[in-house]
């Protein structure tokens, strides 16, 4: 039943009904501790936690926004961290609509969205809900969502209805349904906040409007179509960007200055002026050629690096070790050649595998066997482009091209997430595949069908077979590093469990292909029904990536309500270790209850603003320090470039003498050495202080030299100044006072309030991180300039005398973009209404007009 066909006899609420009912009660089946209260736990949701905690402490007790933190990194801008844009209204609406429990509101809306692109595109219900479920079970999402990639999966789940809006433009030239559609799913997918993502849906719609465009020349009489479709989608997508100005242009200004932004440095792999990361960091998770087979077979390179039989390999490998090692020295190599049991593809590390499922990957192979030229050739185009740029680094020349060529590409890491673009189109290709397959049934083609389907199944099972009758020396089992450092008593014991689990998965890929297969060639002979070969396919689908999923999200993921509110506990008892139990997240977050406690004591006895500098835990890849007061370090993909230069410069490899004058610089007054079991606090005697005068400086020539210079000069008697803030000081006179002093009086984290006092002119450098935009010094109420002082603080010229000095951060790009989003939402309800109303004007005129005729 079509949409018209459905809306015009009522009857519509049935299918599209009992489709939604059926997404919730799956979902809620798959997440079912939601229903008694438990919540999921998510790694990048517990540092997010800790992270945003004086953000989110601020927003309850101030009722207002910051749009700065001091937690974690010195200090920077909450854009990426949770910061929440008033008048935001399409986040509201995206708000609306996850209104479920976490992951059910996740899994109900990629059902849900997939399945309107369906009836967009099939029109008939049928295939969109087995196009649903393909799409909705993708092993992927469940991967992300365990992990707190929330971003990035709420990005994911406005895909399907956004590419809804483009074809219904396009394709079904419902130009008003068009417009609305994709104008709030884009804006909709924007404000979820994973450009990444996003970015890559557009390099395969590009393909789709390139295809289009061919079509245009090619039948001229579509050229005014395309054209049109072209104007209403560009003014759509325009208006669903406009929405999210805030969060857009607060972002673009914001990734200047980060490590996504122009080096300041000129290194020996770089110089001063490149954007975005270096190509070996941007590179890193590239997908193996050969590993992109695991698209239909899960564990073909492994699964995960900690997939639940790694455990039992390990303890045999233990043995083996034992009872074979010779001398200390191989012992040490095997550690050092051994990362993973049961990862040995290219990527350093992975959760799980991007499968697809089975019968999604034989269909989607039917499919372009079988589907009509205006889907098959800018699916296939987009799918194989997807594809090429996720092998990254293992086809090097052609992602080499994009980082070059192509604009932004180079401002994203991890090539092999592009893969979720293929996770869209395939369940498309599928069920496009499948209507054509029973149009043209009908046609009596069955010769021609019966000749397709054998080459798509024959095509997979042969190949699934040739792998797991000569896969040991076609797949290796094997990494390069393992080769070299592992003794061949390893290898053999590696390569033999490998195989078995490679060999597990395979042999379900053959039984699901070949019961899709069967049940489709059963039809053809007209012994079941269309809807039974139907709904064989969805209960296959649904068993295959219900059982894979099961690996990485799972009943461990849920945890009590208590523990995951505050994953930051300070101590344990057998009330929390009950609640524990022997859940490995629950429990590596507890080892850190005494590093928690020992901060947690910090915190209240010294209520002051100061920083933490914590190696009793990896001091740039945790958040718990931020958690209870303002951290040296922190967990943040998206750091200030200066910021992360100091930490390359002075940290990496600490220096005894100048590593501790940075920290001084940095306002640290307490050090936490030790581990996790017994972490000891030291206090820093040393530190500057909040801020602090000085009257002699220093001009670095350039960047290079500023950075080296801070390591070593005495940063509480002299300033480090670049050359481009020279001119600053310029005709000010600078006095030695040492009755002079500078003392922070109120402290918020976007207002800081100082008082000083002294009987010359001063330079005050304050341990605060510079950031160009949006911030405002005033001295007695009166706004004056400031410098950049130690390549990342920030420093004033203050007159002799007492003042007043305070610091405030209120952004002009957040009253700006808070414009144009309201302004861009009025425009949209003004256009989408007025439109509709001329739709609905010209409709009954031509009623009218025809009822006279």
């Amino acid at each position: 039943m079509s949409i018209k066909e459905a809306l015009n006899t009522k009857k519509w609420w049935l299918p599209v009904g009992g489709s939604l009912l059926l997404f919730l009660l799956l979902a809620l089946l798959y997440a079912h501790p939601v229903l008694s209260g438990k919540e999921l736990l998510q790694h990048d949701i517990v540092q997010y936690k800790g992270g945003a905690k004086e953000l989110l402490d601020y927003r309850k007790t101030a009722g207002e926004e910051t749009y700065w933190s001091n937690s974690m990194f010195g200090g920077m801008p909450t854009y990426q961290t949770g910061a929440q844009f008033r008048g935001d209204w399409i986040k509201q609406l995206d708000s609306w609509l996850n209104f479920l429990p976490k992951p059910v509101n996740y899994l109900f809306l990629l059902f849900s969205g997939f399945f309107l692109l369906g009836m967009v595109t099939v029109r008939k219900w049928q295939y969109a809900l087995l196009g649903a479920l393909m799409f909705g079970l993708s092993t992927y999402f469940y991967i992300i969502i365990a992990a707190g990639h929330n971003g990035k999966v709420n990005t994911i789940l406005y895909f399907a209805p956004l590419l809804a809006g483009i074809i219904l433009t396009f394709i079904r030239q419902r130009y008003w349904w068009g417009f609305v559609t994709t104008a709030l799913f884009m804006g909709l997918q924007i404000a979820a906040n994973h450009p990444q993502m996003t970015y890559y849906l557009f390099l395969a719609l590009f393909i789709f409007w390139l295809s289009e465009l061919v079509r245009a020349i090619r039948h001229r009489e579509y050229f005014r179509h395309f054209w049109k479709a072209t104007a209403i989608t560009a003014v759509a997508c325009t208006l669903g960007v406009a929405m999210n100005s805030q969060r857009l242009l607060a972002n673009a200004e914001y990734v200047k200055e980060t490590v996504r932004g122009a080096q300041i440095l000129n290194t020996e792999n770089s110089s001063a002026g490149k954007h975005g990361m270096d190509n070996e960091s941007l590179l890193m998770w590239s997908y193996g050629k050969l590993e992109t087979l695991n698209l239909f077979i899960p564990r073909l390179m492994g699964g995960g690096s900690n997939e639940p039989e790694g455990e039992g390999m390990m303890q045999e490998i233990r043995s083996l070790v034992e009872n074979n090692a010779t001398s200390q020295l191989e012992v040490d190599r095997i550690s050092q050649g051994l990362q993973s049991t049961t990862y040995w593809g290219d990527q350093p590390y992975v959760s799980g595998p991007a499968y697809q499922g089975a019968v999604v990957i034989f269909l989607t192979v039917f499919g372009f066997l079988i589907n009509p030229r205006r889907y098959r050739y800018w699916l296939l185009g987009a799918s194989a482009l997807t594809v090429l740029l996720a092998w990254g680094s293992n086809f090097r020349w052609f992602s080499e091209l994009f980082i070059d060529w192509v604009p932004f590409y180079n401002k994203f890491r991890a090539p092999s997430s592009i893969l979720v673009v293929v996770e869209l189109l395939f369940p498309l290709v599928a069920i496009l595949g499948l209507a054509e397959f029973f149009r043209q049934y009908k046609q009596e083609n069955t010769k021609e069908l019966s000749k397709k389907l054998y080459i798509a199944a024959g095509s997979l099972l042969g190949l699934t077979l040739v792998l797991l009758l000569a896969g040991k020396p076609l797949l290796g089992f094997v990494t390069e590093t393992e080769q070299e450092f592992l003794p061949p008593y390893l290898l053999d014991y590696l390569v033999s469990a490998r195989y078995k689990l490679f060999a597990a998965d395979a042999i379900k890929t053959l039984l699901y292909i070949a019961i899709s297969a069967v049940a489709l060639w059963l039809f053809l002979k007209n012994k079941i029904s269309q809807n039974v070969a139907l709904a064989v396919l969805a209960v296959v689908t649904v068993t295959d990536l219900w059982l894979v999923n099961r690996n990485y999200l799972n009943g461990q993921n849920f945890v009590d309500k208590t523990l995951a509110d505050n994953p930051f506990q300070t101590e344990i008892n057998d009330y929390i270790l009950d609640m524990v139990g022997d859940n490995a997240e629950l429990q590596s977050l507890l080892r850190n209850a005494r590093v928690n406690d020992l901060l947690s004591q910090i915190a209240a006895h010294d209520k002051g603003y100061y920083r933490i500098y914590n190696q009793a835990i990896n001091t740039f890849g945790e958040n718990n320090t931020s958690y209870f007061k303002s951290s040296v370090g922190g967990y943040h993909a998206v750091k200030l470039r200066r910021y992360d230069d100091v930490i390359n410069h002075y940290f990496t490899q600490p220096d005894s003498v100048k590593t501790p004058r940075i920290l001084n610089m940095l306002n640290t007054r307490y050090m936490i050495f030790g581990d996790r079991e017994k972490p000891q606090a030291v206090p820093n005697p040393y530190a500057n202080g909040n801020a602090w005068f000085v009257n002699n400086t220093v001009t670095a020539k350039n960047p290079n030299e500023e950075i080296e210079l801070i390591g070593k000069i005495d940063t509480k008697k002299a300033a480090v100044i670049g050359a481009e803030d020279s001119r600053y000081l310029q005709g000010k006179t600078l006095q030695a006072d040492p009755s002079a002093t500078i003392k922070l009086k109120k402290y918020a984290p976007n207002a800081l309030q100082y008082r000083s006092e002294s009987k010359t002119p001063q330079l005050a450098v304050f341990s605060e991180i510079y950031y160009p935009h949006g911030w405002k010094m005033l001295v007695d109420g009166r706004e004056v300039p400031y410098i950049k002082a130690n390549y990342l603080l920030r420093a004033v010229y203050v007159p002799a005398g007492t003042h007043e000095i305070a610091m405030i951060f209120d952004p002009e790009v957040i009253h700006r973009g808070k414009t144009i989003s309201l302004i861009a939402t009025i425009l949209f309800i003004l256009a989408a209404a007025g439109w509709y109303y001329m739709e609905m004007k010209k409709k009954k005129i031509a009623n009218g007009e025809a009822a006279t005729s």
